[in-house]
């Protein structure tokens, strides 16, 4: 009908409006009332191109990622007052979508001989605070040199990467060097849980000395069972997502892609949503917490 209505008025200047609505069956009511929202429509077309431009600003921001609760909050939090299915209507209208995530294959190799330490978790994944659980895994990324591994230690208050190593090889060190890192700014409480799976690296000698010489707990999860350590799981699928699954040209150029993510993007740009506070960066919900520990 809208087609007949526009016909209708852009011919009115050379037959009569009685005339073209009787020929396209069209009731002359009607045909006003489309002219006279005419005007309105076209506002709305103005302000949701506004939107949308808005919108492809945050989206480009998120390196492409954030989907439609993020970008409704990203626009909240910029003080527009917007509808969140409007939000999803204009996105949908303009093709700007999130990135979903893909399953990827675990690095876990047990260490047999090893005794692992006890779940002190038991997928409870939340914390009061900040620096009293933490949580931590393996992954690789794909250079033309080889692969790069990756270990991270991701505070369960927060979900902030307190700490991460890269190298090419995952030997004890590798997670040593994260925790090292989570220790010195992390803010870790004595007999904060360290929590992890019960791969080689984390069962080893070195691995539990260190966490002694620290003062924290160590817990691991069952051997061939990812929802025991799912938070961590949950980050590297987010990763992988986000930066993309390309093969890098080489090591160095992985290693400045996934610190520009980490420290730019994942910690203090990229919105999550807290159960108390909304959505806010991880390092945004550290001074939340810190905030109502001082007061």
């Amino acid at each position: 009908m809208t087609m007949l209505y526009r016909l209708i008025h852009a011919e009115k200047a050379n037959y009569p409006i009685v005339l073209l609505c009787r020929v396209l069956h069209v009731a002359r009511s009607s045909s006003y009332a489309w002219r006279e929202g005419e005007a309105a429509r076209q506002e709305r077309r103005a302000a949701d191109d506004a939107l949308a431009h808005e919108i492809t600003v945050l989206h480009i921001a998120s390196r492409r990622t954030y989907g439609v609760p993020r970008i409704h909050a990203e626009l909240r939090r910029l003080g527009h007052r917007v509808n969140r299915k409007r939000v999803a209507r204009v996105m949908r209208e303009r093709d700007i979508r999130g990135v979903t995530r893909r399953k990827h294959r675990s690095l876990t190799r047990p260490d047999k001989k090893a005794k692992p330490a006890p779940d002190l978790i038991g997928r409870d994944f939340h914390a009061v605070r900040p620096g009293i659980k933490l949580v931590g895994d393996i992954t690789y990324l794909p250079t033309a040199e080889g692969w790069l591994y990756l270990a991270c230690w991701l505070d369960l208050a927060t979900r902030e990467v307190v700490g991460y190593a890269m190298a090419d090889h995952h030997r004890a060190e590798l997670v040593v060097d994260a925790l090292d890192m989570a220790y010195g700014r992390g803010g870790l409480e004595p007999g904060c849980v360290i929590h992890s799976d019960r791969g080689s690296e984390y069962t080893s000698a070195q691995f539990r000395d260190r966490i002694q010489e620290l003062g924290l707990r160590q817990s691991c999860g069952r051997t061939g069972s990812c929802f025991d350590n799912a938070a961590a799981e949950s980050f590297w699928a987010l990763l992988k997502e986000e930066i993309g699954t390309r093969t890098w040209p080489d090591r160095v150029t992985a290693r400045a892609e996934v610190f520009a993510f980490i420290e730019t993007f994942y910690n203090r740009r990229r919105l999550r949503k807290h159960k108390i506070f909304g959505y806010l960066t991880p390092s945004e919900t550290r001074q939340r917490h810190q905030h109502a520990l001082a007061a």
